[in-house]
């Protein structure tokens, strides 16, 4: 008798892929990609890139703590 409602349950992983299915569905699998990996040359050009980007900006903070960004040279259009 108690095997009859323990068998609509599951084990706990059937449950968490029941719970999780409609995520899944949506987002995908989880990747399972190594994150550890050498960097090609055209991500090495898109982190430079990136990284110049950034140094484009100023974080400046209010006196009331909010944070805004600004230009550090208003008339540098080049990366705009």
């Amino acid at each position: 008798m108690g095997k009859a409602s323990s068998e609509g349950k599951g084990n706990a992983s059937q449950r968490f892929m029941r719970a999780t299915g409609k995520l899944r569905a949506i987002f995908g699998p989880a990747s399972r990609t190594s994150l550890v990996h050498d960097m090609t040359e055209e991500n090495r050009r898109l982190l430079a890139q990136r990284e110049a980007e950034t140094q484009q900006w100023e974080t400046i903070t209010r006196p009331d703590g909010s944070t805004y960004v600004v230009p550090r040279n208003p008339g540098d259009q080049s990366l705009r």
